[in-house]
């Protein structure tokens, strides 16, 4: 194969990166898509002015509202989608010090 090319592949878009304060949370649910599948609830996130939906099996979110947070997220027609398992409270290494 030259140069690397290779027949039906494309380039994945990367992921997009947020961090921000996180102004809301609103919870739906829980659904179930299937039978045998555990429930899911969708959240309504909003950070800095910006809109967020996540979906998870968690009935609790790792933050809160006035949290500075992090996460990965994909933009799509439907909106800005968090992905599974990114969303979390963003560290200041400049203040970080787990002996203090």
């Amino acid at each position: 194969m030259a140069g690397g090319y290779r027949r039906g592949y494309r380039k994945r878009t990367p992921k997009l990166e947020a961090r921000g304060t996180l102004e809301s949370i609103e919870r739906e649910g829980p659904f179930q898509e299937w039978l045998g599948m555990p429930d899911l609830y969708r959240y309504t996130l909003v950070v800095d002015g910006e809109t967020y939906s996540y979906q998870t099996e968690d009935a609790e979110l790792p933050v809160g509202e006035g949290d500075y947070v992090v996460f990965r997220y994909k933009q799509t027609k439907a909106g800005n989608w968090v992905d599974r398992n990114s969303l979390g409270i963003a560290i200041d290494p400049s203040t970080y010090r787990p002996d203090a």
